[in-house]
């Protein structure tokens, strides 16, 4: 059994990660704003802090001892500077949830080396000073030039499930449906998916397995943007429309200029094995179609 801290544990992946641990037998411990409700109920123990204001995080959890730190909030470099300070000497191991974003889209397959954190310069701020990408890029820069503990950044890339609160794909299928225009530049465009559950059982893996530095996490396969809205034309019996011009409130979020996908040769050597696209993306987009339905009825 091992003494793990989850930062942002109730929803989707985080929420997923958490219930495997449990299953599991560990002791854990979920860092959240309390905003959601606890949905683990006595199996784990809730810290209720506010990730940003940094003597409220250390005085919850900086003066333990963690065998893993799972840290699924950090947005900035900031962030970043204040976990490798809390956790000095604290935390065997820290898993910090990186991103594809890392990467340009730019149509090659990414590995690990195409982004190098320990060499990429540091400049530091919060969030807001940052677009989601390069808060993401500066993070992993922190960590591995900063911390003095080991760190893996799992780089994911779109992640998927019923349970997804920015309901990116859910766009698509409801766009589909009400036969509303959909903004893309480059439908053949590829892109790399994975979906909670594998997040959640990767990010477990990482932990159990030690696997440090920058690694990439994804379903195996890709869909051009139209390949996945043929899959939901299938679904729901409908044409999809799709213009490169459209009001703003109608383009994709997935509209990308060029393909942008990974590659987990890293992961597989060392023992992970990835599931499918096909496996999982069709039967997803089926159940967003029935929930549709269901709330329509």
């Amino acid at each position: 059994m091992k003494k793990i801290l989850v930062l942002g544990g109730t929803r989707f992946f985080g929420k997923r990660l958490v219930e495997l641990l449990v299953e599991d037998g560990h002791d854990v411990t979920i860092a959240t704003r309390g905003n959601l409700a606890n949905p683990f109920g006595d199996k784990v123990r809730q810290v209720t802090v506010d990730r940003l204001n940094a003597k409220v995080l250390k005085s919850a959890v900086g003066s333990e001892q963690w065998d893993i730190v799972y840290d699924n909030i950090c947005y900035s470099p900031d962030d970043a500077a204040v976990a490798c300070a809390i956790f000095d000497k604290n935390v065997k191991h820290y898993v910090f949830t990186s991103t594809l974003s890392v990467y340009a889209a730019d149509g090659i397959a990414k590995i690990e080396e195409d982004f190098d954190p320990y060499t990429y310069p540091i400049q530091m701020g919060d969030q807001h000073a940052f677009s989601y990408s390069e808060g993401k890029r500066l993070s992993e820069a922190v960590f591995f030039q900063k911390a003095t503990f080991p760190v893996t950044a799992v780089r994911f890339p779109i992640v998927i499930g019923e349970e997804d609160y920015t309901e990116r794909l859910l766009f698509h299928v409801e766009h589909v449906k009400n036969e509303e225009e959909i903004g893309m530049i480059n439908t053949e465009a590829r892109m790399s998916f994975i979906s909670s559950d594998e997040a959640g059982t990767f990010l477990k893996w990482v932990g159990q397995e030690h696997v440090t530095g920058p690694i990439n996490a994804t379903l195996k396969g890709t869909y051009s943007l139209a390949e996945m809205l043929e899959i939901i034309e299938e679904e729901v019996g409908k044409k999809a429309i799709v213009s490169a011009e459209v009001e703003q409130e109608n383009i994709s979020p997935y509209n990308i200029p060029d393909s942008w996908y990974m590659e987990t040769s890293k992961a597989e050597s060392a023992g992970y094995t990835f599931a499918t696209l096909d496996s999982s993306f069709p039967q997803l987009v089926h159940k967003l179609v029935q929930g549709i339905h269901h709330k329509t009825r």
